[in-house]
């Protein structure tokens, strides 16, 4: 019998990321709190460019976006956002979107795979994702509840189940 294996993988979907976008541009747009301090998200590039005229504000434009991103169902872990710093009069966050699996987050499921998981299980690092190989299938539904489980700073998902 072949083996049975899943990919670990790291994507955003872009269209998403644009609906919360929009819908947090609405929202500022509307929200009365927000008039008269230059509140703003804009997306310049592959970066998200927050302003507002005080530190506060531009953090609850940042909460707002947030927000947004969790209900189109996008993991706060994949965004990265900056501290919020002055630019002349107004303060400004610069925050992006993490794809992918960098080579030491991808290093630390490994070994947690190695470690933890049943011992049929073989994992190998291919570019920004991870396959993950077993006789079992059994074992790989383990695995993945295992990796649920663990608290890691990147957002996972698990495809190509075979």
């Amino acid at each position: 019998m072949a083996d049975s294996s899943f990919d670990i993988v790291s994507k955003v979907d872009p269209m998403e990321t644009q609906n919360a976008l929009n819908q947090a541009q609405k929202e500022i747009a509307q929200r009365y709190d927000f008039k008269n301090v230059g509140a703003s998200i804009e997306a310049s590039g592959e970066k998200f460019v927050l302003k507002a005229s005080s530190e506060e504000r531009v953090k609850a434009v940042l909460d707002v976006f947030e927000s947004k991103l969790i209900k189109r169902g996008i993991s706060l872990r994949s965004l990265d956002a900056g501290e919020p710093f002055a630019s002349g009069k107004e303060y400004r966050i610069e925050a992006s979107i993490k794809e992918g699996i960098s080579s030491d987050d991808a290093k630390k499921i490994s070994k947690i795979i190695r470690d933890e998981a049943p011992k049929s299980i073989k994992s190998q690092i291919q570019g920004d994702e991870l396959r993950v190989q077993s006789k079992s299938r059994d074992d790989l539904q383990a695995t993945i509840a295992l990796l649920k489980g663990k608290d890691l700073d990147v957002a996972l998902q698990f495809v190509n189940f075979r």
